[in-house]
């Protein structure tokens, strides 16, 4: 029987196996029989062919030569040891010695191809982790050594350097688990192993050493197989050990796993490490194939270049010795061979762009690692990086490694000149001692409480950039230790969260995580600030400023860097996040519950946390899964409600809760002429359902009609105003406000509630105003929905003070706010008048809808074309009121299945087929207000925006806002309404800025002849041909005056790139800087913000008739309701 029970193979082929009798060692010529097996690798001796596990091995590396001695007798001798072994007869005696002798010369010839003689023994393999430890059933502590994806045990040290065992284990069927502090198990399924350590350190470290050979067992060679098909490959580029099966992707070297672990703590910004066999994902067609193409030979003719050779690595060398010439080698490129243009960036930026568009990936190599920019400018607008270069010319290869480089950083030198990585900054001294109480580290977050019998007491001692903890305050050798320059976060759970009061947890580049316990507050304040400064740089010294609940350092893009991730510092604090990024001061803290988006993109191996503030969005990559994975359970608790007063809970951008804006706007939307709103309940249970949901995460709820019912909704809004801890207008006020509506004079009441209002805190008096806006519009519709001012008294009086409804009071305080709407919130003419426009444009997209019967609530449906206005290329889609330009824009290329390519900037446009000029809509503009004033000759297409990346290149390397300059002038007013253009094109002087854009006759002229404001100009590219414009690079601009009369002039430049700086600023100036978003985002349909600009639209229902009515009463005269004001 060639293998163990229950069928499992053994890694190596069995050369032969069979009976023989043994002489025992102690020399008795009594033999024993022995079942023996034979391998390339070793020979092996069992008590039966049934064991899986041998009593006995012999390397076959270490055996010097067999010899015959008579009787069918033969010796296997080593070193140190002769094993005496008796056939059954003189020709089995012979097979048995063939077999060893060629199994011995085959061991020898692989031995000197791969020129590896570790730890005294040839060929063998060096181990992951060697050492002691106690085995239930040996008296003796035997000595353990992991190797690869083994498990071997020997009798002692010695036995070990002769290469003779007892077993080893094979983990692609075996499993460790903890017993307790010091003592795990080690299953099979033929035989449970039961190890004790010294120490719990010691269990953790074997603990992962053989979880380590478990990945290794289960994983394939298929990949490490077709690597390893270049000769250069086979070996380790950094110490020359065999059969490497772990690689630098961006530097395209084939490592052993000795090495992989000092490229890790090199940080990712230097080697990004995967492994041939675990991270199968990882390893495309195109990757393996530029492994081939450069891989270990094509690297180290670069990195390797002029190493001495009493600086080389060797495969025993020691992890010290490693991270020293790793350093060197590839943070420092001490040993790479210098590009001819070493020091001119300007050429080695030029050479790189030539470059990429060949098949010289080791030019490319050089380049980047002497210098060379990979985001540079090539020159071209149409392909302004190396990567466009190369996808324009088609080098996959090259595009493969530019884009594993794209973080990656130059070697230095001068690597303790500050720069912006921790690692090369010097941090400051901190020190400190005393003694915590420590859990055993874990690979994995702790979702469960810790219990205080899990924690040991530790004698800790900061200093010198290193956490010890040591057994006692009198030990000299620590269990273990911490890098500063190797923790990634620092977190402060509540108190309480385990078995000790205070707690906190240090997380490790290495995906561990220490937790340490305190009972003195003082204390415990005192280790997180010193830990924090450890590993803090001085860049990042305004965090420490405040308490936190969670520090460190994340990858992160954000504005218009999205090429490439940077690392940057956090700090979590309540509900702020801050961060201070290597490129300017610390930023203004995120407030996370008013987020206008929080979400998770990427897949569970690549997730992207999005955070989306007004103006400004911010994607933190999972580099590391641990502490990402800890961040991002923070911050969304953080982001969402902490409590039950209003300050408390998730906020929009106006401060109004994010609960109060979900209900009003969609009682809005869909129950405004609803008969009885408000005054009618909802169901009990879903409202209940439905409240507790917006309490617990109302940025994620999204109210859809047909699965809410108004009444429930206008009932959980009721219900949580009412809940309100403190009330709208909390305990201290009511009494004041229900004491000023028994004042007399109208004037002097309307004034003590204008008093009263500004007393209120920030959130109340934004969220008093948004309810008595919505109110105010429900009853401006009362003849179809019967909810006069008094009736919405009645219902909101007791609801908002909190009263049992017998105090009149109440209500006539919510009566007046709703009647003295205009004058108690200052909302002025203007403000009215753009709600009575948004106001008619939806209902006349509903009086449409309901006119034709084709269309549901809220939505109008279009026509919007794809690239041209062809039939085959028209798609009809549905627009509800929230819609934006991007959204529809990424609705159609969905429906036509169109992929978003890197640069490709697809934008809605705007087509004037009359005035042949287009206007690129804003990425956030509301779509719904374009279609109503859409002509019969204008349409919207969706295509290319292809100056887009030339303007925002143009945008980000200029200085200031503002621009001027001459341009040719035309006029067009359309004099007694007959269309008759004024003049033709003059000379003109623009100068535009943030507020308004101004004419001059000439340069020297100080006051100019014209002056729009910017924010009311509509820009369209393109001028019509029958006007003769003097250069084919114009724009259309059209202006609205207050009495709806439209300007419209012509301007046209010298130049296309004056064209685009000019479009580029006008939209700059519109919209505070925001031209294009930081990165275009699948936005879920079902996901509507119902709001069109910063007032709440309201669909009108009920029959065709009665919405005419309304709508004409309304737009005729908005203030006749306000008549008794």
């Amino acid at each position: 029987m060639d293998g163990p029970p229950g069928g499992s193979t053994p890694v190596t082929p069995v050369i032969k196996a069979g009976w023989l009798d043994k002489n025992p060692p102690q020399g008795s010529y009594i033999y024993q029989k022995r079942w023996v097996r034979l391998d390339t690798d070793h020979l092996r001796y069992f008590d039966s062919n049934k064991d899986a596990y041998s009593k006995r091995f012999i390397s076959v590396a270490c055996i010097s030569h067999v010899a015959a001695i008579g009787d069918q007798k033969f010796e296997v001798i080593t070193n140190n040891r002769t094993f005496a072994f008796r056939a059954e007869s003189d020709v089995e005696r012979k097979e048995w010695m063939q077999a060893l002798q060629q199994a011995m010369a085959e061991q020898r010839a692989r031995a000197r191809l791969s020129s590896a003689y570790l730890l005294g023994v040839p060929g063998s393999e060096q181990p992951d982790r060697a050492g002691s430890l106690e085995l239930r059933g040996f008296k003796n502590k035997l000595y353990v050594a992991v190797v690869g994806d083994k498990v071997q045990l020997y009798k002692n040290l010695e036995e070990y350097h002769l290469g003779i065992g007892i077993t080893f284990i094979d983990m692609s069927v075996g499993n460790v688990k903890e017993v307790d502090r010091r003592s795990f198990d080690l299953t099979t399924p033929y035989r449970i192993f039961s190890f004790s350590a010294d120490s719990e350190l010691e269990k953790e470290q074997w603990l992962e050493a053989m979880q380590g050979a478990i990945a290794e067992a289960l994983s394939t060679s298929e990949v490490a197989e077709r690597i390893w098909a270049a000769a250069p490959n086979r070996f380790c580029a950094d110490c020359g050990a065999p059969q490497p099966d772990w690689a630098s992707i961006n530097l395209c070297v084939v490592i052993c796993k000795r090495c992989a672990g000092e490229h890790r703590g090199l940080g990712a910004g230097v080697s990004k490490v995967r492994s041939l066999k675990m991270d199968r994902k990882v390893w495309t067609e195109t990757l393996i194939e530029l492994f081939l193409q450069l891989g270990n030979g094509a690297g180290n003719r670069f990195w390797a270049a002029n190493v001495p050779p009493s600086e080389a690595l060797q495969p025993s060398s020691s992890p010290s010795t490693r991270r020293c010439h790793l350093e060197a080698k590839y943070r420092e490129g001490k040993y790479r061979r210098y590009h001819p243009l070493f020091g001119n960036q300007e050429e080695l930026d030029k050479a790189l762009c030539a470059a990429v568009t060949t098949t010289d990936l080791a030019e490319t190599q050089a380049l980047l690692g002497c210098g060379a920019g990979i985001n540079c400018f090539s020159g071209d607008p149409e392909a302004p990086t190396p990567l466009a270069l190369a996808e324009q010319a088609g080098q996959t290869l090259q595009m493969e490694f530019l884009r594993n480089n794209r973080t990656t950083e130059v070697p230095r030198l001068d690597s303790m000149k500050p720069l912006e990585k921790h690692y090369s900054v010097v941090l400051p001294t901190v020190s400190h001692s005393g003694f915590l109480y420590k859990t055993a580290s874990a690979g994995k977050l702790l979702q469960d409480r810790r219990a205080r019998e899990e924690f040991s007491r530790r004698w800790c001692v900061l200093g010198d950039g290193v956490l010890s903890y040591f057994e006692n305050e009198r030990a000299v050798t620590p269990n273990g230790e911490i890098r500063a320059s190797e923790i990634v976060c620092l977190a402060v759970p509540p108190p309480d969260t385990h078995g000790f009061e205070h707690t906190f947890e240090v997380y490790t580049e290495g995906e561990r995580l220490y937790l340490f316990g305190l009972e003195s507050t003082e204390q415990a304040h005192e280790w997180v600030k010193c830990i924090a400064k450890a590993f803090v740089p001085p860049l990042a010294e305004d965090l420490l400023a405040r308490d936190f609940e969670r520090l460190g350092r994340l990858p992160y893009k954000a504005g218009l860097s999205l090429q490439r991730a940077q690392e940057g510092w956090f700090s979590l604090s309540g509900s702020e996040l801050r961060a201070v990024f290597p490129e300017g001061p610390c930023e203004e803290p995120l407030q996370l519950r008013k987020l206008q988006e929080l979400s998770i993109q990427g897949d569970s191996e690549n997730q992207v946390l999005v955070l989306v503030e007004r103006r400004r969005t911010l994607y933190i990559q999972g580099e590391r899964r641990l502490d990402f994975m800890g961040w991002l359970g923070a911050i969304q608790k953080a982001a969402a409600s902490m409590g039950d007063t209003l300050s408390e809970q998730q906020l929009g951008d106006s401060d109004i809760p994010v609960i109060v804006y979900r209900c009003v706007d969609y009682i809005t939307q869909c129950g405004l002429t609803s008969e009885g709103i408000y005054r009618k309940c909802g169901q009990t249970s879903k409202t209940q359902r439905l409240l507790e949901s917006l309490r617990q995460d109302a940025r994620s709820v999204h109210l859809k009609e047909g699965e809410q019912h108004v009444d429930d909704v206008s009932s959980a809004l009721k219900r949580f105003l009412r809940d309100l801890p403190d009330g709208l207008f909390t305990r201290a006020q009511r009494l004041a406000w229900l004491e000023a509506s028994e004042i007399e004079d109208e004037e002097e009441k309307v004034s003590r509630y204008r008093e009263l209002l500004v007393r209120l805190p920030p959130v109340n008096r934004a969220t008093v105003k948004a309810l008595i806006s919505h109110l105010y519009c429900v009853q401006c519709f009362s003849d179809t929905n019967q909810m006069n001012v008094h009736n919405l008294a009645i219902v909101f009086g007791p609801t908002l003070f909190q009263t049992d409804g017998q105090d009149y009071k109440a209500g006539r305080v919510v009566e007046d706010l709703i009647n003295h709407y205009v004058v108690v919130f200052s909302v002025d003419e203007e403000e009215l008048r753009k709600q009575r426009e948004e106001i008619t444009a939806i209902v006349k997209m509903r009086v449409a809808g309901t006119a034709s019967g084709t269309q549901h609530a809220g939505d109008f449906i279009c026509t919007v074309y794809l690239e041209e206005k062809k039939a085959e290329t028209e798609q009809h889609i549905k627009i509800p009121a929230s819609m934006t330009a991007e959204e529809l824009t990424l609705e159609i290329l969905d429906r036509r299945n169109v992929g978003i390519r890197e640069k490709d900037y697809w934008t809605c446009f705007e087509v004037n087929e009359r005035e042949e000029a287009e206007r690129p809509l804003h990425f956030a503009e509301k779509v719904l207000p374009i279609l109503h004033g859409l002509g019969t000759d204008s349409h919207l297409v969706v295509k290319k925006h292809q100056a887009m990346e030339a303007m925002l290149l143009y945008l980000a390397s200029r200085v200031g806002d503002t621009k001027h300059g001459m341009m040719k002038f035309r006029e067009d007013r359309s004099l007694l309404g007959l269309g008759l253009p004024s003049g033709g094109f003059h000379d003109r002087y623009f100068i535009l800025n943030s507020s308004c854009l101004r004419l001059y006759k000439e340069v020297r002229s100080h006051r100019p002849e014209k002056e729009w404001p910017v924010k009311s100009l509509k820009v369209y590219l393109g001028v019509k041909k029958k006007l003769r414009p003097p250069t084919c690079w114009g724009f259309t601009v059209v202006h609205e005056t207050e009495k709806h009369e439209k300007q419209q002039w012509y301007l046209c430049c010298d130049t296309q790139m004056e064209l685009r700086e000019w479009f580029a600023t006008f939209l700059f100036v519109q919209h505070d800087g925001l031209v294009w978003p930081s990165e275009p985002s699948r936005v879920s349909r079902a996901v509507p913000e119902v709001r069109l600009g910063s007032v709440s639209l309201i669909p009108l229902r009920g029959s065709e008739n009665e919405m005419r009515r309304s709508v004409a009463a309304f737009t005729a005269d908005p203030l006749s309701l306000l008549r008794n004001v």
